[in-house]
């Protein structure tokens, strides 16, 4: 069984973000890193699904400068058997249709059973890539997944549904799956497998080699919103704070105007 896991190095989101000087982006100074929480869940999956089937070649792809090959040295390390860099130092322009072009364009003729990606990335939030390269490569794709059970060449995987509400659906193989937060318990990478990561694969592509399509959309502006003013404490009994209320309605709405 041949499977992809796509990746995504982000920031730590407890970082301080600032904007950049182009205004469309966040300033890459100063930040931390790591991969995209959901997409620890996609190599979970894949990691799992080869431990089940007892055989099968997983192949971690990240797009981005040389920093994100730390990134992708963590996936190694929970289990995933090789990596392909994408090397693009000016990821952070390409809009998700670019990004899908990517991985479709290297993952087409790879015969690869089932791919894996994060149902979203933390800082873009698109949750459009992964069903994108489900529908360049013509596979069914099943998004948001918070369930996934393979037997003999099928997928029967839950997924989670606007309100809490949850759909089965079942697939066989090739498909995409895009995964969800809690569909499983991500692994830490133990320090054997830290050290045999370091002594995988690891290959380099360049983005122009798999890049053949224009932008559809690009971002206009990237800003904090506007802060709003603090909150109004009232104290005293009942019938004070009704009277204190009525009083701020008249003064600052035009509800009881």
């Amino acid at each position: 069984m041949k499977i992809l896991v796509c990746i995504k190095q982000v920031p730590d989101m407890e970082s301080k973000f600032k904007i950049d000087a182009a205004g469309t982006w966040y300033d890459n100074a100063d930040l931390a890193w790591r991969m995209n929480e959901y997409d620890e869940y996609a190599v979970e999956q894949a990691v799992q699904l080869k431990e089940q089937v007892g055989e099968g070649d997983i192949t971690v792809l990240c797009i981005g400068s040389d920093k994100v090959k730390e990134t992708m040295k963590k996936a190694l390390a929970m289990g995933c058997d090789r990596g392909v860099h994408v090397s693009d130092d000016a990821v952070s322009s390409k809009e998700p249709f670019q990004i899908a072009s990517i991985i479709a364009a290297f993952a087409g003729d790879k015969g690869f059973d089932l791919r894996f990606t994060g149902m979203q990335s933390q800082d873009r939030g698109s949750g459009q890539v992964g069903v994108l390269v489900g529908e360049i490569l013509g596979l069914p794709s099943v998004s948001t997944v918070v369930d996934f059970d393979y037997q003999d060449g099928s997928v029967t995987a839950k997924r989670e549904l606007e309100g809490g509400s949850r759909a089965i659906v079942q697939v066989k193989a090739p498909a995409l799956f895009t995964c969800q937060l809690g569909l499983n318990t991500p692994r830490y990478p133990t320090l054997p497998n830290i050290m045999k990561a370091k002594k995988k694969e690891l290959l380099s592509v360049p983005v122009d080699d798999l890049l053949k399509v224009e932008p559809r959309q690009q971002t206009a502006a990237l800003y904090f919103p506007e802060k709003k003013g603090g909150g109004l404490v009232l104290e005293g009994d009942v019938g004070d704070l009704a009277d204190q209320l009525v009083q701020i309605l008249k003064d600052k709405t035009t509800v009881l105007s």
